[in-house]
């Protein structure tokens, strides 16, 4: 049997297709996109087996002319990760639009203010220099002014012991 273009053309074409719909904000080509994504690598699996043989069978057969039984096992995992990853999917599809009746991903105001911000590396900034907005959690100007607010000590009652 001569070795055909066929298969692989049709593994980079799924492959492609597949990437293709994962990048977009619609999540029903998202799921489209991971369905095509599974068939490409099934259909990898598939040719990574080699020519077709007799079934696997002890007896049956001579060990020279039976086939691989480890791809189609894989394949078989495949199928299932790609079953329970497309349910998953569809629940997530299901509840974006029960919320928000619409099922396209929408751009995150957050993101778009970290992705304005300039280019430096963390070393490199002062919090002092920051917005108050950006500056983190325990900065000089979010702690307290007085020490009394930062005390934890707690007047207990002349009776009462610590455990």
């Amino acid at each position: 049997m001569t070795p055909t273009i066929v298969l692989p053309l049709m593994v980079g074409g799924l492959y492609a297709a597949g990437v293709y719909l994962l990048l977009d904000r619609s999540l029903t080509r998202v799921l489209l996109g991971f369905v095509l994504l599974g068939n490409a690598t099934n259909l990898l699996l598939l040719s990574t087996g080699g020519p077709a043989g007799l079934a696997p069978i002890l007896g049956y057969s001579d060990p020279d002319e039976i086939n691989d039984p480890l791809p189609q096992v894989l394949i078989l995992t495949a199928i299932v990760i790609t079953f329970g990853v497309s349910a998953f999917v569809l629940a997530i599809i299901h509840r974006s639009w029960r919320l928000v009746r619409e099922e396209v991903v929408g751009t995150d105001e957050e993101d778009r203010r970290v992705a304005a911000r300039r280019a430096t590396d963390a070393d490199e900034l002062d919090p002092d220099e920051l917005a108050p907005d950006d500056r983190i959690a325990g900065h000089a100007d979010s702690l307290p002014r007085n020490a009394e607010e930062l005390a934890d000590d707690v007047d207990l009652p002349a009776g009462s012991a610590r455990r």
